[in-house]
């Protein structure tokens, strides 16, 4: 066998090698639209409207949103502009949460982001509204909780803070770290 069929049946060898090598690494490769079917929602909601009831039948909580999108196998569920409102497990006004976004996880824990804004019904109470910029909601203790600035408006005062804990059942609020508080006279 002369030089030249050797180097020739060496190149082949190579050749194949390299062929056999990369379609087996293409074989293990997820196809692109493997993986954007991976990412899509189970199921999608345009202006969702949904009321939720405790195991006794009373209401526990409302959720409007202008879109929803459910992951089952993420196990999530995200929300676009939601609106929810709180009733207390006994007896008591209800609050209204809302922000630009929102996720609700699978423990009945809700992480809103961006623009929040946490608000009394009742008119006489003496915290208005609370506004931040995150926070996480539990809907099985109607537990609002921030680690995050937020500003607390009442009744004729504006108080700065960080960190926060509202219980919605018994209306208890705690402001883990206290920035100031600007007070306003009463007109009446």
């Amino acid at each position: 066998m002369s030089l030249l069929s050797r180097w020739a049946i060496v190149i082949f060898l190579l050749g194949a090698c390299l062929y056999g090598l990369t379609e087996w690494r293409n074989a293990n490769k997820k196809p692109a639209d493997a993986i954007d079917s991976d990412l899509a929602p189970d199921f999608i909601a345009e202006s969702l409207k949904s009321a939720i009831y405790n195991p006794e039948g009373t209401l526990s909580h409302e959720i409007e949103a202008d879109r929803m999108e459910h992951y089952t196998e993420l196990e999530f569920t995200h929300f676009e502009l939601p609106n929810y409102t709180l009733y207390p497990k006994k007896s008591g006004s209800p609050w209204q949460v809302s922000a630009k976004e929102a996720t609700l996880y699978n423990n009945n824990r809700v992480v809103l982001k961006n623009t929040i804004r946490i608000t009394s019904t009742e008119k006489d109470f003496l915290i208005q509204e609370v506004h931040g910029k995150t926070l996480e909601l539990d809907l099985t203790t109607n537990i609002i909780s921030s680690n995050q600035k937020v500003i607390v408006y009442g009744k004729n005062f504006t108080m700065y803070g960080t960190g926060l804990i509202i219980d919605i059942n018994t209306t208890q609020m705690t402001l883990t770290e206290h920035d100031k508080t600007t007070f306003k006279k009463d007109n009446s």
